[in-house]
């Protein structure tokens, strides 16, 4: 099974350098928008697809710079033996080595043999393919693969079109699946000289009157028709390409009436079959045209799951449901990093499967915004739907997104996505810090942290920021989404009977004590599931319609605070 097992890519659209080597199986490209995924993937086609002539412009060339030519190679493994032979491209045959990644210029039996195509194309826009070699460059030899030969390794691409590899055209998946080929071509001149021949006598008769004046013309200007003019089906007008077969169904409906989805699906189970001549599949927006459950079914027709993977797959997505389908050996954040590009992979972030089984969106976002628990992510969702306006953009168009830290998992969660290449900030509380080695070791890779003052919790910080009557909302609705008397429990257990919920409604009327703050704050708290404000729905009610609203009038130095995450979120839009 022919395998890729180095790209290089210099000078091409957004990518200025990239150097990467993927692996057997699946290799899916994830990140933000215009981070140069589908770049990679038309690199590669551009490079190794059977293709005789390409159409570019400046515009493909990195910052419009045509002074600097484009270069794309890729070195091809698991070669069939006939390449591989000395007689076919001894001169260009060079060997890989698998575990340092390293590509020596002559073969060695130790190591893979391997070939590298080359595409270069200069300020004259002339693609050049030509193999790698620089045993054959010191001798002044240049060549290319052959025709055939690169009909044999080149990838299926599947995009919004596929109508070729519905149908036995040149080149399609339908031609790798056997030896076998039909040929039409007899059978339609046959039927074409009789439809030509049985329409004469009809299209002499309908055309009667304009037949003799062309034959009446053409006489006067001595131009040899005989006696008469005929209205003949043009032969030439009935062309028997090798596209003339094609799929249909039972009712004879041609496939290439599938919608995209079904289409992608197809084709994907096809690639499959024809494994050994075709091992290699790209595929631009993985989820295009399928519902979630069809997604599942594409990653299961191209081997997600399988040991040893049946091909090699090079697709990008924007959908979680394919990230969190796949493992984390399959996914690559690719990223730009100035001077060059970088497909980082995704399981070098350590044990981070059930981060993204949970938060397969992180992945599709410029910035990650870690937060301690639920209520930290209720209340940032809550504040975000109520800050959202004119010259306010919420967190998902500044490309931000939340996640649940976990308590003490939030710096290791959060570290694991700043290895990733993410922008990342983190929210803490200030009462209990478990794990301060990891917050150190998350700042000085250039993680923000945000915390509430000294000693305090969430919950800690609302009761002692707002405004009494606030605090009465505060209460109402801990009461709707708990329940009265375990609300007036907390209470009673946090002020060690000495007060009780008649006590703090009557005080909120009156003026509350900083004392009665404090221990809302620590009744609220309640370890576990039991507290009050401990769900994302309940804190994003409570910020949406009780904190937010009544900011104004509460401690300057909460809103000031909030005021301070908001800017960190904007600026990653920047």
């Amino acid at each position: 099974m022919t395998l890729i097992r180095a790209i290089e890519i210099e000078n091409f659209r957004s990518v200025k350098a990239l150097k990467w080597l993927p692996c057997g199986g699946i290799n899916c490209l994830i990140g933000p928008g215009d981070s140069g995924k589908s770049t990679v993937l038309d690199a590669i086609d551009y490079c190794i697809g059977a293709r005789r002539s390409l159409q570019l412009t400046d515009a493909d060339f990195c910052a419009l710079d045509v002074e600097r030519p484009i270069r794309i190679s890729v070195t091809i493994g698991g070669l069939p033996d006939e390449l591989k032979s000395i007689d076919s491209y001894g001169l260009y045959l060079r060997s890989f080595n698998a575990v340092t990644g390293e590509i020596a210029p002559e073969p060695d039996a130790a190591q893979e043999t391997v070939l590298t195509v080359q595409l270069l194309v200069e300020s004259d826009l002339e693609p050049q393919w030509s193999l790698v070699s620089e045993r054959a460059a010191a001798q002044g030899q240049s060549r290319s693969l052959n025709w055939a030969d690169r009909v044999k390794l080149s990838p299926t691409r599947l995009g919004a079109i596929n109508d070729n590899n519905l149908t036995w055209r040149r080149g399609s998946i339908l031609n790798r699946l056997s030896e076998e080929r039909a040929d039409a071509s007899k059978e339609l001149a046959k039927a074409a000289r009789e439809v030509r021949a049985s329409f004469g006598t009809q299209g002499n008769a309908q055309l009667s009157e304009a037949l003799a004046a062309i034959t009446s013309v053409a006489k006067f200007l001595g131009i040899p028709v005989g006696a008469e003019v005929k209205a003949l089906l043009d032969a030439a007008s009935v062309s028997f390409s090798s596209g003339t077969i094609s799929l249909h169904d039972e009712a004879g409906i041609p496939l290439k009436g599938l919608g995209l989805g079904s289409t992608r699906l197809l084709i994907a189970g096809l690639q499959r079959q024809a494994a050994a001549h075709a091992s290699i599949i790209l595929i631009d927006e993985l989820e295009h045209g399928l519902e979630p459950h069809r997604i599942i079914m594409l990653l299961g027709a191209l081997g997600a799951k399988d040991k040893p993977p049946p091909l090699q797959v090079f697709v990008t997505t924007h959908s979680p449901v394919a990230v969190r389908e796949l493992s984390i050996d399959q996914l690559l954040v690719l990223r730009s990093r100035g001077t060059h590009h970088e497909a980082i992979l995704v399981a070098g972030a350590g044990n981070v499967q059930g981060t993204i089984r949970k938060y397969p969106d992180a992945l599709l976002a410029n910035s990650v915004f870690v937060c301690e628990g639920a209520s930290e992510v209720g209340l940032m969702r809550g504040l975000d739907q109520f800050r959202t306006g004119p010259g306010a953009p919420p967190m998902a168009a500044c490309g931000c997104t939340l996640v649940d830290g976990g308590g003490h998992e939030l710096f290791k969660r959060a570290l694991a996505f700043q290895s990733l290449g993410y922008r990342v900030a983190a929210l803490r509380d200030s009462d209990v810090h478990p794990t301060p080695d990891l917050e150190a070791e998350f700042m000085q890779a250039g993680g923000q942290v945000y915390r509430w003052r000294a000693g305090r919790a969430l919950e800690d910080e609302l009761f002692l920021s707002v405004g009494p009557a606030t605090v009465a909302r505060l209460l109402a609705l801990a009461i709707a989404a708990k329940d009265e008397s375990l609300v007036n429990d907390h209470i009673k257990s946090a002020s060690l009977n000495a007060k009780d919920l008649a006590t703090m409604r009557a005080e909120c009327a009156a003026g509350l004590s900083l004392e009665s703050r404090a221990l809302l704050g620590r009744a609220a708290r309640f370890k576990g599931t039991k507290g009050w404000f401990k769900s994302v729905g309940t804190m994003e009610e409570a910020a949406r319609d009780v904190i937010a609203p009544e900011l104004p009038q509460a401690d300057p130095a909460i809103g000031q605070f909030i005021d301070m995450v908001f800017k960190w979120i904007a600026d990653g839009s920047r």
